[in-house]
This record gives C-alpha cells, structure tokens and sequence, in this order.
C-alpha cells in the first residue's frame, strides 16, 4: 500500500471510528467468499420496512470503502481535490452528524491476508453473515490455502460484540464447525431442512414462455415465509433471502414484515439478472464476477430454464492461484452437460472449451475468443441468436463480459441502468 493511500485510510477509519463511538448505531458485517452483495442487498430489503438502515453502496467492502459507507460518503475514485474535500466532510459528519441509521449493513471483503482482520479490530459488529467458503472460492490467489482464507473470514468473528448473533450457510461443511465453535451464538441458513432458516420448493416463473423470475419458501420455527424474486434467477437468491430473514428474526423483525421488505428486493446488476435480448432471445447477465462455485451455479439454473437452445459465453476467472487450472476444467465439464453452444473468452478460459470438448461436446459447437475481445464475441453472437435462446454470460469483472450483454441486448439504451461498470470511468478503462 503507498504511503499516500496508508494516509488516507488512516484518517478515513479515524473518522468512521468516531462517529460509530458517537451515535453507536448496530452493525450487521457480511462476508464470505460467494454472495456477499446480493446478501448484503437482500438483509437491507428484509430491514428497511421497519428499521432505520444505511448498506454498503455497490461493493463497497475495502478499507476504503466501508469507511465511506459508514460516513455516508461517495468514492472520490482519483481525483485528489475530491478526496480532501471527502476528507473534511468526513471529519464534520464524524463530530457533527445527529441523525443516523439504526443499523449498517456493510460488506466485508478481503484481497489479501490481513484484510478483514484489520476492519475487524474496530468494527466490533453485532451480527455477522458468513456465506460461505467453497472448495474453489474467489479471491484465493494471495491465500496459501481455503484455511488460511477462512480464517481471514472469521476474523470479524472473533470481533463479535458480547451477545452477537452469527449467521452461517450451514450447507457448508466449514461453517458447520464454525457453529459448533460458536455455539449458542450461531443460526444456520441453506437448502437443507437441518438448517434454522431452510430455504425450499424454488419453481422459475415464466410469462407467456419467457423466464421472468422465481419463486421459493422459506421455513423457521414451523413457519413458513413465500417469497417471489423479479428479474432474476438461480439459487443464490434462495440462500440470499433465507440469510436476510435470519438476519432480520435477530434484529427483532418479525418474518411477515420481513418477507413483505424482500417482495421490493432488485438483485443487483450482473448477478444473474434477465435481460431481454435482440430476436427475441433472453440473456442472464452474471457478468458482475466469476468463481468455479458462482460459474457452476449459474450453469446448472440454465440447464434448468426452458429454452429452444442454451449458449454458455464464459470468461476468465481470475485470481484463482494454484486452482485456476481444477477451477476452469469443472466449469467446462459443467457446460457440455449444460449447454448447446459453448463460447469462451480468455486465455485462461481455454481450459473450459477443452474440458467440454473431452466431455463430449463437438469443436462445431465451442468458439474461442482472446482476452480482450468480449464485445466482439458479442457482435459475432448476434448474427447466430435465434427467438428461444437463453444466453448466460459470466466472467470474471476484468473480463469486462458485460460488453458482450451490451452487443445483444435489446435496450442497449438503458444499458447504464442495466449493466455492471457501465458509468463514464468504467467505459474509459
């Protein structure tokens, strides 16, 4: 970290500290290796019918950017003048700020060891939402090992307040140990009917044959909450909504009113969200990010949509480290069970065309893009759409895949309403 950037966090977390040890508002800390956002999006939905509450704006989950979130203050991304004019007004709202959220709901993410652990020291939250750690997970690149990853998770954890509440995916196997860990503290969320919080009967929603959505319970204490998510798919919604609802039962939100603040959940933009395409096509933009867990995922909910054909377009996924290699050749045994046209983009993502072709499906059916090229992977794929098709497109964020949405789309217009990394700075890079 420079010197300059040191100095600026410094005093960012000076303020934040401040102002949190003024008006001491409860703080729920979401972390985990998959689903942080859309968790983190979906415990602020299930709370701000009844609850005073402030979320951590977009991925705001650095030690830049919860201090920001805390602050109530935008990211002055390059601009030094910004940044000392975020500075000051940082400093006034620490010592002068009388109004304030009841709640925060921030996300929590780490790069590199140390990341979490650092926030951790000071945040001091009363509720955690752990999601997870798969046996691939993203972000593992400057981690010898998942253990080490985890136990840069579990760090905030540790940092629990006296009678914190711990909210685990209790369909992982390695938060099941946290639980037994942190016994009595602990409530479990997932699938299956062991779990406090047992998400269950998911049914995709379909208008006049087009996906349009999903539909799914979720079951506590013998009640049993239905819920109904637009404009998006796949499982980790289901995981999402039944953290959020455990979340809101330990903030004292009752699970009617709880499931009324989901109805006006919106996943965010690139996580699986469907988008109409041109010729009457229909895209599921995961373009936000890609990991072997999130990739596989998001294929098995496009094997499960109706479709005349399923086409797969599948970046990179970076920052894998020593897994990159098991971590693409997965994805590509996934996607020739899954999809009829098989197209990748990256050098990386070659493994994935590889392992679906020695999985069976035909070089007729895979076309290859270098890095660099998801727009014109995008372009050459108009020419080929036809009315039926659902297209999943997913990479990781460097891969700028949401370029590839953006050349079939059939709104190109609202694209910066739509679409991940659509603003002026993002465009420019």
């Amino acid at each position: 970290m420079s010197t300059l950037k040191s100095i600026v966090v410094w005093v960012l977390t000076c303020e934040a500290r401040l102002l949190l040890a003024r008006l001491r508002p409860k703080v729920i800390a979401v972390t985990g290796s998959v689903g942080k956002t859309t968790t983190k999006d979906a415990v602020y939905s299930a709370l701000s019918g009844t609850l005073r509450v402030r979320k951590s704006v977009k991925s705001f989950n650095s030690d830049i950017g919860v201090p920001l979130t805390i602050l109530g203050l935008a990211n002055p991304a390059k601009n030094p003048f910004v940044w000392l004019m975020a500075l000051t007004a940082g400093l006034f709202r620490a010592v002068a700020t009388r109004t304030y959220p009841e709640w925060l709901v921030l996300e929590i993410g780490a790069d590199r060891p140390g990341d979490i652990r650092r926030i951790a020291r000071w945040l001091r939250p009363d509720i955690v939402v752990l999601t997870g750690v798969p046996d691939m997970p993203a972000h593992i690149e400057y981690f010898h090992s998942w253990e080490e990853l985890l136990s840069e998770k579990r760090s905030l954890v540790e940092h629990l307040r006296a009678a914190g509440k711990l909210i685990l995916n209790g369909d992982d196997e390695r938060m099941r140990i946290l639980r037994s860990e942190f016994r009595g503290a602990a409530i479990t969320y997932g699938l299956g009917i062991e779990n406090d919080f047992a998400a269950s009967h998911e049914t995709i929603l379909y208008e006049e044959g087009v996906p349009r959505g999903m539909q799914f319970r979720v079951n506590y204490a013998g009640s049993s909450v239905p819920l109904v998510v637009r404009g998006a798919l796949g499982v980790p919604r289901m995981y999402a909504a039944a953290a959020a609802l455990a979340a809101a039962t330990a903030c004292g939100v009752d699970l009617v009113t709880a499931g009324q603040g989901l109805a006006k959940w919106q996943p965010p933009q690139g996580r699986m969200r469907i988008l109409a395409a041109i010729k009457g096509a229909i895209i599921i933009d995961d373009t936000y990010n890609s990991s072997p867990s999130a990739a596989l995922s998001a294929l098995d909910t496009l094997c499960a949509v109706e479709a005349r054909r399923r086409i797969a377009v599948l970046g990179d996924m970076l920052e894998l480290g020593r897994m990159s290699a098991e971590g693409h050749r997965v994805v590509g045994e996934r996607a020739a069970a899954c999809a009829d046209i098989l197209i990748t983009v990256g050098f990386r993502a070659r493994a994935i065309a590889v392992a679906a072709l020695d999985a069976g499906m035909s070089e007729s059916q895979i076309l290859q893009y270098e890095m660099g090229e998801s727009a014109r992977a995008g372009k050459e794929l108009e020419a080929v759409l036809q009315e039926g098709d659902v297209v999943l497109i997913k990479g990781s964020q460097a891969m700028r895949m949401e370029r590839t949405v953006l050349e079939i789309m059939n709104e190109p217009e609202r694209a910066e309403e739509l679409l991940v990394r659509m603003d002026k700075e993002w465009r420019n890079r």
